[in-house]
């Protein structure tokens, strides 16, 4: 997957059932190197939400943004249910996309 720019809707967590985060990107290793190196201060340097759990790619950005308020809005078990049916022991996805593990 390189440097590509693809617009992406990620969910990032702190561990197996931890805090999560969802954002969406065009580009998704370079948003994943910035949570990873708390360059942005906020949210995930605060709680060390790192692991990414989930991903979903789309033709373009309003698909991707429409994904990510869907997903905002649902119950916390609904989310987790997404993530466990493509990645049930919540593995950190980003080593398959060419990242250094955590």
């Amino acid at each position: 997957m390189q440097n590509e720019r693809q617009p992406c809707t990620y969910i990032l967590a702190s561990d197996r059932h931890g805090t999560l985060y969802i954002g969406t990107t065009s580009n998704l290793l370079s948003r994943l190197a910035q949570h990873r190196s708390e360059a942005l201060p906020g949210f995930t340097s605060r709680y060390q939400v790192k692991r990414l759990v989930h991903y979903e790619m789309f033709g373009d950005m309003a698909h991707a943004i429409t994904r990510e308020k869907q997903l905002k809005n649902w119950q916390r078990d609904w989310k987790i249910a997404l993530i466990e049916t493509t990645n049930p022991d919540w593995h950190d996805l980003a080593p398959g996309l060419g990242l250094a593990p955590l």
